[in-house]
């Protein structure tokens, strides 16, 4: 009889642990977040100009979100909303910080932190560009390992257009809290990518038993473009597209790291990149299928490929059209890890049901906001249907640049616009006069906003 018992209290154990709700478990989590990567450069987005094995395969084993937004197009103001969860207009970070700059105020918690105060081993291996001040660096927010550089690559003395004023700081590369590299040169550059995916597959290999929160912020594809003498002239493409290789060898290295370890079902890996390309620099940029690029509130600035997979949650092999943003990482990850979400006011929201496809699945959104710099110039329903667009002066392209040096911009202007992003996705159409109803809930939204967060 007690024989009979303990057979059936181990069948109920084993029974109870095979069929658990992955948001009872915590799961690792691993984000690969590229910088200034177009929205088709790899499949499943684009028309290829080179392969990407391993992202293919990543996208094979998760789900590739087409419809995928940050919440500006450009590196820091980007970063800190993942990092936070917050609107640039809640945080006041803007555009893109230089050197000694104090960036994402430590009011507002980062990801790190969240994670790290419950027992995650954290790691942020790349370009940080959330803050340069001892307070404010990576190591000082929440993660316990830290290498890369505090902002862009381009902010050296070898920048094409202002040498002389990147000139008056030197591009330090940083680890756990020490500058190892004073002053990073050519050399180092194209050492970068491999130097944060060897760091990554180390922390992975330590670190196996989890939990834990890898953070992946590449310098690249951002200009100046490096890669390592193995990858050079690899793609026959270009150095944009032998860069991009490297990367996609990154993304595979990072994968299989998970499943040598026997931790892929428990790790949730998400692909992204901070805004859409720099496509100033011609041949040296991405590409975007959308309207405008980086620095704009258009499409092609603020909707980035995504793809994330989590064999324990989210299906394989799948596209979803549905909407979600960067902001919405943080709090959907503390659901999925059993977290509390920061003492701060943040903006993001679980959308686990939408990751997951759930029937009947509701963005929990009633609109994301879009800024450049510190202009509020508009927002889109949570659903991803309508986008509206303020008054706003915008860059355009002129003439393209070639060989790492950037072309020139002319200035464009549109007025109170509405586009239907479901059957207009390049917002060529202003259906505002057409739809009087939905423009004038969405203009109420973004008064509200602009009230709330950018009213001094």
């Amino acid at each position: 009889m007690k024989q009979t018992s303990l057979v059936l209290l181990i069948l109920l154990v084993l029974f109870t642990s095979c069929n658990q709700d992955p948001g009872t478990s915590k799961p690792n989590v691993v984000i690969i977040f590229l910088d200034d990567s177009g929205w088709a450069d790899f499949e499943p987005f684009g028309e290829l100009a080179v392969e990407t094995p391993h992202v293919t395969q990543l996208a094979s084993e998760g789900t590739a979100f087409h419809n995928f937004y940050v919440p500006q197009a450009v590196c820091s103001a980007s970063r800190s909303a993942l990092m936070s969860g917050c609107f640039p207009g809640r945080t006041k970070v803007f555009g893109a910080h230089g050197p000694n700059a104090w960036g994402l105020d430590t009011t507002f918690a980062t990801m790190g932190e969240v994670f790290s105060r419950t027992g995650y081993a954290t790691a942020a291996f790349g370009k940080w560009h959330c803050g340069d001040q001892p307070e404010t660096r990576s190591y000082a927010r929440g993660f316990d390992e830290t290498c890369g550089l505090m902002y862009s690559n381009d902010m050296w003395k070898h920048h094409p257009g202002s040498p002389e004023y990147w000139g008056q700081w030197p591009l330090r590369y940083w680890e756990n809290g020490e500058v190892t590299i004073e002053e990073v040169d050519h050399a180092d550059q194209k050492n970068l990518t491999r130097w944060y995916t060897e760091h990554a597959v180390d922390f992975i290999d330590r670190h196996q038993e989890g939990p834990f929160l890898l953070y992946v912020p590449h310098s690249m594809p951002h200009v100046p473009l490096y890669c390592s003498d193995e990858f050079e002239g690899k793609s026959g493409k270009g150095l944009y597209w032998d860069v991009m290789l490297e990367i996609d060898w990154s993304v595979g290295q990072i994968n299989q790291a998970l499943k040598d370890r026997g931790i892929d079902d428990n790790t949730i890996v998400i692909l992204t990149s901070d805004n859409g390309p720099w496509v100033s620099y011609g041949e040296h940029a991405g590409i975007t299928p959308y309207r405008e690029a980086k620095g704009t509130s258009f499409d092609g600035g603020v909707r980035s490929a995504c793809i994330m997979k989590y064999p324990a949650g989210i299906e394989a092999g799948t596209l979803s059209e549905r909407t979600l943003g960067t902001v919405d990482l943080l709090p959907t990850l503390c659901h999925l890890a059993g977290i509390a979400l920061p003492e701060n006011e943040i903006d993001g929201e679980n959308v686990w049901e939408l990751i997951t496809g759930t029937t009947g699945a509701r963005n929990p959104h009633d609109y994301y906001a879009f800024s450049n710099g510190s202009n509020f110039e508009g927002v889109m329903s949570g659903d991803g249907q309508w986008k509206l667009h303020l008054p706003h002066s915008y860059r355009t392209l002129d003439s393209a640049g070639t060989g790492g040096f950037p072309g020139t911009y002319a200035q464009g202007r549109i007025d109170t616009a509405l586009f239907n992003m479901e059957t207009d996705p390049y917002e060529t159409t202003n259906v505002l006069k057409e739809h009087p109803e939905v423009a004038g809930e969405l203009i109420r939204l973004a008064e509200e906003h602009k009230s709330r967060f950018y009213s001094n």
